[in-house]
Parts: structure tokens; sequence; C-alpha cells
């Protein structure tokens, strides 16, 4: 009963980790979203919108594991099949690719909508998260990641997030490694779970439980420390000779990918960390993330997932990258100091002609214009004016209010 009366005054609460954008932000919101779509055009990115709901097995089909925990679940009335709310839209996105065009050459799109996440991903994280991203299909090479990489970096700097530390690594090392370790599935997991959380103890215990031998088992175990910048991948190359190609081909596309940044955005820091597996189920190549200084989380991620269009009838490659527009806005500070306060001009509510004319000529400037109803024409603060249109001599003039 007494949740019941709770209930009854308190309707206006959202639910946990569920927010709402109020004005003025949610216009410099929109305004962000703007120019960053502009820019993605601007790149040959073409926008989808997929449906923020689908049949389940096609939502989750070929995710991983994590993805299907963060899926709200709910029954179609019509059909009586199980739906999903989209968590993520990169799969939705993959679909498209592979099923709705159906191109044979590289094929660039960009997507930004809300989606749904049973559990927010970090502390005080939003559980409906604006999605924006991009992702390029049916290029293998790692052209197609230093562009995808280099565009997520152009979207930090247009939201207002200067000097972004970026985070590199490859699945494909540890991947090689467990293989050359025999490892099983569940083995795999484990290790791969203390992997990142780099608890060298437990990292020591698992492999001694499996009964790893050298020489594999100690550069497994070195994993963890090969972390930081460029120096990284020389020192990769001696800690891992052993290794079996597929690892010496991942420090390859590492090295070149690290070229080519240095070549596009010489300003930007390359740090690598061979021991991040974020993604793993889901990435098969090189994972990237981008951090902000005044945040503890990543701001932005992606990273190559070959293949993930197979379950709709076309196996591409495919890169991307994808970030929460809020967050970024919110680092950014990207509201405008003219939405901080009174930026509109108010008008007498008046049949004049010439008034009409006067505010239509404004509004088509790019003027905001605000007509004051009967009985408020003292709320010129209130609802956003520093300015008001005056009558001076016959004609109608923009004053300070």
């Amino acid at each position: 009963m007494i949740d019941h009366e709770f209930a009854k005054v308190n309707r206006w609460l959202l639910p946990e980790g569920v927010d709402e954008i109020l004005p003025p932000q949610a216009f410099a919101l929109e305004r962000l979203r703007r120019e960053l779509l502009d820019r993605y055009h601007s790149w040959g990115y073409d926008l989808v919108m997929p449906p923020a709901i689908e049949y389940l097995e096609a939502l989750l089909t070929g995710a991983a594991h994590d993805l299907d925990l963060q899926t709200f679940k709910l029954t179609d009335q019509l059909s009586g099949r199980m739906m999903g709310v989209r968590a993520d839209i990169t799969p939705q996105v993959a679909r498209i690719d592979a099923h709705q065009l159906r191109r044979d050459c590289p094929v660039r799109l960009c997507y930004l909508g809300t989606v749904l996440q049973a559990r927010p991903e970090g502390p005080a994280g939003s559980r409906n998260p604006l999605q924006i991203g991009a992702e390029l299909y049916g290029h293998a090479g790692i052209e197609s990641d230093a562009e995808i990489i280099a565009l997520m970096l152009e979207t930090l700097q247009i939201a207002g997030i200067t000097q972004p530390h970026l985070d590199l690594g490859h699945v494909g090392i540890f991947r090689g490694l467990a293989c050359q370790a025999g490892l099983n599935p569940d083995a795999e997991t484990r290790l791969w779970d203390a992997l990142q959380r780099k608890a060298g103890t437990e990292i020591e215990s698992i492999l001694s439980e499996l009964d790893v031998a050298n020489p594999v088992r100690g550069m497994l175990t070195a994993l963890p420390e090969l972390s930081g910048d460029l120096e990284v991948l020389e020192r990769a190359n001696a800690g891992l000779f052993a290794a079996p190609d597929s690892v010496h081909q991942a420090l390859r596309e590492l090295r070149s990918i690290a070229n080519a940044l240095q070549r596009w955005l010489p300003g930007v820091p390359l740090h690598f960390d061979l021991g991040e597996l974020r993604g793993y189920q889901y990435h098969t190549g090189v994972v990237f993330a981008a951090f902000a200084a005044s945040h503890s989380h990543e701001v932005a991620r992606g990273g190559r997932y070959n293949h993930i269009g197979r379950v709709f009838g076309r196996s591409r490659p495919a890169t991307g990258f994808s970030a929460d527009l809020k967050t970024l806005f919110t680092l950014g500070n990207a509201a405008g100091d003219e939405l901080t306060g009174g930026c509109g001009i108010a008008a007498p509510w008046s049949d004049d002609a010439a008034l009409r004319a006067q505010v239509c000529t404004l509004r088509q400037a790019g003027e905001r214009v605000i007509w004051l109803l009967p009985g408020h024409e003292a709320e010129l603060q209130e609802m956003g004016c520093d300015r008001r249109l005056v009558n001076i001599d016959g004609y109608w003039q923009v004053q300070p209010a």
C-alpha cells in the first residue's frame, strides 16, 4: 500500500538510469546532432534509421552474449513472437548492409537513435543513450580502420572534446595465443575475464590449473604488461617471438594503422594495450577507444567485426565506431553561450501587418521571435527574451528588453 501511494504521489519520477534532456540543452544537443550528421555526409556516409524494436532472433543474431543481457524483451501481440528493444544499433546496420542494400562496393553508413539498455554501462551511466556511429562495410584493409578512427576523432573535436586519448588493441593477439595454448571455450573465457581485469595472480593461477606450458604460458602472462606508446609494439615482437603467424600479423596491422594515423592525425597521442580485449566475442581485429581527460570511461569505441553479415546472407568485412551523443555533449560543453540565457525577441500580440512582416523577416534571418500573448506581456525574461520589438516613429525596431 505504501508503494502504491508513493507511486501516485511521485508519478513524475523516471526509472533509475533513464534520463531526459530539457531546454535549452535539448536544442543545443539537436544542433550538435545536425552538425555531426552533416559532417558524416561530407565523408560519404549515408544515414539509416533502423526501427527501435525487432524480432529477437534478428536483433541478437551474431551478437555477443552481453548484448542479450542488455536487451529488454517482450511478446509481439500480433504474431506471438519474441521481440527486443534495441540495446545497440550496430547489428541492425549490419543487417541493412547485408540484406537490404546488397552492394558490392564499400558501403559507408551512419546512424543516430536512442537505445535502451537493461543496465547502465558505468556508474551514473544512462540506460537510454543516444547512440551515434558510423560503419564501413566491404573493405578488409587497414585503410578503412584508419578512416573510421579518424572520423571518430573528428566527431570528438566537433563535440568540443579536445586532446582525446586514443587506445588501440587487437583481439587477434589473445585469440592466436589461446589457440596455441589449446584452450577450450570455457577456459578461454575465464582467462579473458582475468586479462580484462589485469589480475596477474589470477592469470597465473588459471594457467597453472590448465597446465599450459611455456613458451605460450609466458606470453599470455606478459600480455597485461604490454601497454604503452609505440615502443610497445617492438617489445611485443620480441616478447611474443614464439607466437603463431596470426599474432605477428595482428602486430603488423597495429603498426600499419599507427603509421597511417600519425600521417592523418599527427597531434593525437597513441596508446597501445595488447591485453585490452573489449568486445572480444564480437570483434575480429583491431579494437580502439577514445578517452577524455575529465571522464573515467571511454567516450567512443569501435573496432573491426568482419563476417557479421554472414547470418543475414552476406559475409562482409566491416569496421565502425559508436558513442553516446549525450555524453559527448556534456563533456564537450557544446551548449553554446547564446543558449545559456535569453536569446529571443519578444513581439507584442497585434494584427499590425507591418509587425507581422517584420517578425517573418527576423525569423527568416535566423532570429527567434516569440509572440507575447495577452496577459503575459511582462514575462519576457522567463520566456527567454533579451530583446523586444518596439514601434518607433511607425517602424518596428528591435530594442533591448
